[in-house]
């Protein structure tokens, strides 16, 4: 597992061709934005055209090339058409980032079973979409690089996300899968990206049952900073690359899932029970929200301390529970 560092992004982006899902904001807006920077050509995908067309003229102020193309990735030959579109418009592609994620919060018999079903739509077949349109594309050009936003809900479990963490540990597998169909092409790539908490607006935008107002722990990542892995990735590809220290540690909490999954849940059942009210919400889930076209989602603040103590208790609960299995490990050999 590659850790991203804070390395400088290399100048050999400088002509890639470009697809990014999901770029209407957060990670996938930063990511177009760090792309521009170095002088791609961009086809930026999403839901909301207007959304597009505001991180579209950012992009335009580095002096890039960038198309606009709206599509719902759960939409198979909407995306067909738009790997059609882009490779057209390119003549080749590069690297597509695959970015598309949505979620919902709330116990899982509370929730919607359509809510539920959105997810893992959005989550796990929207990027299956995604593949199938351009593997194709890569295989006849002989090369590409396919990079999948997982996150660290693909190692561990979230309860009160149930179907965020199913399509996250399924999507975790798919490419794991895939990159083993794809290993004869040695200039095909697939790539996993696992970012920690990041600041963007999807908390705001995801859909709530839980009665009480959500938030993220301070520390969360600057999503420009998992911008500059998946750029990276355009150079120098890489099977998968984490993002933020704790990773590790949700990694290692595979192997004791049940006490990591039972003390998150424990956890967020106090923390919910003190959150400011809030009204049930299916969020962005069914459409995209009014404030869309932001990179930053304004959690970078101090007050929050106390939700990212339970978190990190949470956290070294895995840690310790790996160690001793580990050692249990060690001691039968």
């Amino acid at each position: 597992m590659r850790w991203a560092g804070e390395e400088k992004i290399v100048n050999g982006s400088d002509s890639k061709r470009v697809v990014i899902t999901g770029a209407s904001s957060g990670i996938g807006a930063a990511t177009a934005q760090a792309f521009a920077a170095q002088g791609a050509r961009i086809v930026l995908a999403a839901r909301s055209e207007d959304a597009l067309e505001t991180i579209a003229e950012t992009c335009r102020q580095h002096g890039a090339q960038v198309l606009v193309h709206p599509v719902d990735v759960t939409d198979t030959e909407a995306v067909a058409g738009l790997a059609r579109r882009a490779q057209e418009w390119l003549g080749a592609i590069d690297l597509w980032f695959s970015n598309v994620g949505i979620g919902v919060v709330g116990k899982f018999h509370e929730v919607p079973i359509t809510d539920h079903h959105r997810v893992i739509e959005a989550n796990l077949i929207g990027h299956l979409n995604d593949a199938h349109a351009v593997l194709p594309i890569f295989i006849a050009q002989g090369r590409g690089t396919f990079v999948n936003m997982i996150s660290v809900g693909g190692f561990a479990p979230a309860p009160w996300a149930a179907a965020y963490t199913a399509s996250k540990f399924g999507l975790r597998g798919f490419s794991q899968a895939l990159r083993g169909e794809v290993a004869p092409y040695r200039d095909i790539h697939i790539c996993d990206v696992y970012p920690t908490f990041v600041d963007t607006p999807a908390i705001r935008h995801a859909g709530n049952y839980t009665g009480g107002k959500t938030s993220v722990p301070p520390g969360v990542l600057d999503p420009r900073s998992v911008a500059k892995a998946v750029v990276r990735l355009a150079d120098h590809p890489h099977d998968t690359t984490a993002v933020g220290a704790p990773a590790f540690a949700m990694k290692l909490a595979q192997l004791a899932p049940g006490l990591t999954a039972s003390s998150m849940n424990r956890f967020m059942g106090r923390y919910f029970a003190k959150a400011d009210p809030a009204p049930a919400t299916s969020g962005n889930l069914f459409a995209p929200p009014i404030d869309d076209g932001q990179v930053d989602g304004g959690f970078r603040r101090a007050e929050q301390r106390a939700a990212a103590a339970g978190i990190a208790g949470v956290l070294t609960l895995a840690i310790v529970a790996g160690g001793v299995l580990l050692s249990r490990r060690n001691d039968r050999r």
